[in-house]
Parts: C-alpha cells; sequence; structure tokens
C-alpha cells in the first residue's frame, strides 16, 4: 500500500463522509487490515454514532485535556465489524460494557483486520477548546499516531472551514473530496478543490455518493471539472444500524466500495467477489 492516511473530506454536509469512511474501514478490514477511523468533524460528531456504548474519553479530550495519553485510549470498535475491546494489542477505550458490544456484534463477520473508531463526543465546550489552531497542530500528531499503530488510517473530516479540517486535508498521505452524486455535488467538489489549494493541500480523487430516493438529479458525467476521474458510489442502505455493509457484502454497493478503497490509498486489494448471475448481469 502506498497510502497509509487519508482525509475524506466532504465537498457539502450531508455528502456521505462519515458513512463513507465506515465502510471504507471495513473493506480494509475484510482485506486483512487494521484500520483506524480518526474523526474530524467536531461539530457532527458524526462517527460516535457508529460505536456502542459509553465513549469516555474521546478525541477531544485527547486533545484539550489528557494529551499525553495514547491514543488507543480513545479508540473503540466500530459495532457490526465483530470486533472486541479486550482484543490484545488496539484498543484500549471503554467502549460500553460487554453486554453491549456482544449486542451489536452478535451477527458481525469475522473480519481478519480490525475497524476501530477515534470519535468525537464532546460537549460544546470542549468542542470549541478542540477546535483552535494550537489543537489542530495535536491532531495532526495523532493522526500520525495512528499511522504507527494501524495498516491504515482514514480521517473524517467537514467541509473546509475548520482548524481540524485543514489540519485533516494538509496532514494525510492523500486527500479524497466526498461529493453527492449531483451536478450541485459536482460543483461544490470544484470549490472544495480551490479551498484546499488554498491552504496548500490537494485532492488526489473523488468519491460521488448517490442518494437513496434520488429525484433524478444524479450527474451522470464521470469526471469532475477538471477532468479527474470520479469514483461512483451506489445508494445502499442509509440508516447507521446497517453499516458497515462492505464487511460482507458482494453487490454493487461493496464492490463501489472495494474500488473507492483502491483509489483512495492508491492500493490492491485481495477481496474476491462472486461473479454475478445471468440475471444480475442483464439487470440495469
Amino acid at each position: 500500500m502506498q497510502a497509509t492516511t487519508l482525509a475524506l473530506v466532504g465537498a457539502t454536509g450531508g455528502a456521505g463522509t462519515t458513512r463513507t469512511a465506515v465502510e471504507l474501514a471495513a473493506m480494509g478490514a475484510r482485506d486483512g487490515d487494521d484500520v483506524a477511523v480518526v474523526d474530524a468533524a467536531f461539530t457532527t460528531q458524526g462517527l460516535s454514532e457508529y460505536v456502542a456504548g459509553r465513549i469516555d474519553p474521546d478525541l477531544t479530550a485527547l486533545l484539550t485535556e489528557d494529551p499525553d495519553a495514547a491514543l488507543s485510549a480513545a479508540a473503540y470498535p466500530v459495532a457490526g465489524t465483530g470486533a472486541s475491546a479486550e482484543r490484545p494489542g488496539f484498543g484500549g477505550g471503554s467502549g460500553g460494557d460487554a453486554s453491549d458490544r456482544d449486542a451489536s456484534d452478535r451477527d458481525a463477520p469475522d473480519l481478519p483486520g480490525r475497524v476501530d473508531a477515534i470519535p468525537a463526543r464532546a460537549p460544546f465546550e470542549r468542542v470549541g477548546r478542540a477546535k483552535t489552531a494550537e489543537a489542530a497542530r495535536k491532531l495532526e500528531r495523532r493522526i500520525d499516531e495512528a499511522a504507527t499503530t494501524y495498516d491504515a488510517v482514514v480521517v473524517d473530516a467537514a467541509p473546509m472551514g475548520s482548524n481540524e479540517a485543514v489540519a485533516a486535508a494538509t496532514t494525510v498521505d492523500r486527500a479524497v473530496a466526498v461529493r453527492p452524486a449531483t451536478a450541485h455535488g459536482r460543483d461544490a467538489a470544484q470549490r472544495l478543490r480551490g479551498r484546499i489549494a488554498d491552504v496548500g493541500g490537494s485532492l488526489d480523487a473523488t468519491l460521488a455518493v448517490e442518494r437513496a430516493g434520488a429525484d433524478g438529479g444524479s450527474d451522470e458525467d464521470e469526471r469532475d471539472g477538471d477532468g479527474s476521474g470520479v469514483v461512483r458510489v451506489p445508494a445502499t442502505d442509509p440508516e447507521i444500524a446497517a453499516a458497515p455493509t462492505a464487511a460482507a457484502g458482494d453487490d454493487a454497493y461493496a464492490r463501489a466500495i472495494a474500488a473507492a478503497y483502491e483509489t483512495a490509498f492508491d492500493a490492491s486489494l485481495g477481496v474476491e467477489f462472486p461473479e454475478p448471475g445471468l440475471v444480475e448481469r442483464f439487470t440495469p
């Protein structure tokens, strides 16, 4: 794998960045990698919804109140990946009690790799302190720390406009835009490209995410305005409880996530999907 750290940067709010980050991490674990998803969207704190049980401490606490703690103190298994917080050598956060984790992972696949979330879940006052320039520099170091512990790191970043998002986009090996698969989303990705360039970064790829129940506003162009290729990710069950689909699925969504992982990390996965049946091949 040529890239170890990846930032997924939302071109707009609600583009599906957090869900895509979790799905990419699950696909990496399906291939045998240990993958961390680091939250750099402190305002929405969406990554915390993929963790079962209590989150204490969270990432913002490590950036503001306990800077000497190991990153593992705020690492929690992602629900639905079959992980256990007691697995030696990884995690170490409280992650709720054993019954919570067992219930969330009862039907989870037994992945050869691991998916840990390093989420933000904090009161408004601490979020404010975690959004300072000083805290952003600490976040950069935490991302580097994660890269020494995990095979791959996916950073979930909000649209550019905060110190933590800038830190994420400029610290990682590769940065990828996540946009809605619409003409509006394509325009937003171009604005994002300019904003990242303003802070000395660049985008390496774009993921266009379709939304369930879309009303025909899809952007059929497979290239962004600058000519760069776009990986399209089809719609899937939007419910958080359904994630991560990519941990075991073999449908079009899982295949698209695998393609997105290879594009985003400039890697080659060993995950094999069964050949589609006759009906699937001829179904539009």
